[in-house]
């Protein structure tokens, strides 16, 4: 049976799924459990993204301390793949571990390497774990790419290693991920539940889905490198005035007309929630682009413009920047998307104080008004 939805009811589904109501996460590690990762990013025209993402769900009581603690210290979480995921899900990723890589250029490559990858794994074995620059380059075959990993012989190899999991991230020094022996990372417990491939796979798709709420039918992105197939999984669904299938997460469909318990958030560009472009246009019936590598003449809404969330509805955009020099969080616009009733201007104000204050810095620009 095909549930029917309304837009505001799957509108509904998918901020509550990503725990952005006003009831909030109970700390960091039950907010990445519910979101079931969190993208790592060099970007930091506000603060790190994952550090964001994560305020934007905890407010100002969120420690990036604790998410260190968590991955570095007591291994509740774990980083795979640029993504801070639960350490739970560990064992979703094992199966497909264990058949990586499935492309014969990268399984050459790591196969001409073999002295190369064997040079790594004692160096970490004996001194990890380490950053890859203080890890030689012994490499027999340079991985040629037309991109900026052209030549990284030994980013790409940890990087193999990581994903066929024989070392895995143990924490990060100024930023720099730092590389270990899988086995002194992941728990013991962990590496001894395996799922058959089959299983696993169908288990990440169901926890992404729940993650979203509701998704198309067939095989997305919810993220770089994390594609997510929606068939066979959940309930099927059409929502009114939309084309085509949807996915919905069937415990999200017990709460469908329980009414929301609304907030405003500040989101960063990167958040889940606005991620998929064709979702966001379709549920939310807003248009975002990531501005930052357009020219400064050509950016209609600014450098890290963050989605603003009211209720369950995207209103309008904050092009913000932390100086941390001047000791200032710098407000050049606030873009409505719809026109802000005065119950929204206060909000949004509300949340950069509650920025500035998590930040450690004074507002400038309040007096920009609404673009």
């Amino acid at each position: 049976m095909v549930v029917e939805l309304t837009k505001a009811q799957a509108r509904r589904i998918a901020v509550r799924a990503q725990a952005l109501e006003a009831d909030r996460p109970a700390d960091v590690v039950d907010t990445v459990r519910r979101l079931t990762f969190v993208k790592v990013d060099p970007v930091s025209a506000i603060a790190p993204s994952a550090d964001v993402v994560l305020w934007s769900r905890l407010g100002e009581r969120y420690d990036p301390a604790e998410l260190t603690r968590a991955l570095e210290v007591e291994r509740t979480l774990f980083e795979l793949d640029l993504m801070v995921r639960p350490m739970d899900d560990l064992r979703l990723f094992r199966p497909s571990m264990r058949d990586w890589p499935r492309h014969d250029r990268t399984r050459g490559w790591i196969e001409a390497n073999s002295s190369f990858r064997s040079d790594l794994l004692l160096r970490l074995t004996a001194h990890g774990p380490l950053p890859a620059t203080e890890l030689p380059d012994t490499s027999v075959v340079a991985w040629s790419s037309t991109g900026w990993t052209n030549d990284k012989n030994v980013q790409t190899m940890l990087e193999c290693l990581m994903m066929r999991g024989d070392v895995a991230v143990a924490g990060r020094r100024d930023g720099a991920r730092l590389w270990d022996l899988a086995e002194r990372v992941y728990p013991e417990a962990l590496e001894q539940d395996h799922l058959d491939q089959a299983d696993a796979y169908r288990l990440r798709n169901e926890r992404r889905l729940a993650s979203l709420g509701i998704l198309r039918e067939g095989r997305g992105s919810s993220t770089p490198n994390e594609p997510i197939d929606t068939r066979g999984i959940g309930e099927p669904a059409r929502v009114d005035g939309l084309p085509g299938a949807w996915r919905v997460d069937g415990a999200a469909l017990a709460r469908v007309d329980e009414p929301l318990r609304p907030r405003t958030a500040l989101l960063s560009p990167l958040d889940r929630l606005v991620f998929d472009r064709r979702r966001l246009a379709e549920l939310f019936d807003v248009e975002y682009v990531l501005e930052m590598y357009k020219p400064r003449d050509q950016r209609r809404w600014g450098y890290w413009a963050m989605p603003v969330l009211h209720g369950d509805r995207l209103v309008g955009k904050v092009d913000a920047t932390a100086d941390r020099a001047e000791g200032v969080l710098r407000v050049d616009a606030i873009h409505e998307d719809e026109p802000f009733t005065p119950e929204v201007v206060e909000a949004v104000f509300a949340e950069l104080d509650s920025l500035a204050g998590w930040l450690g810095l004074e507002i400038r620009g309040r007096g920009v008004g609404l673009a």
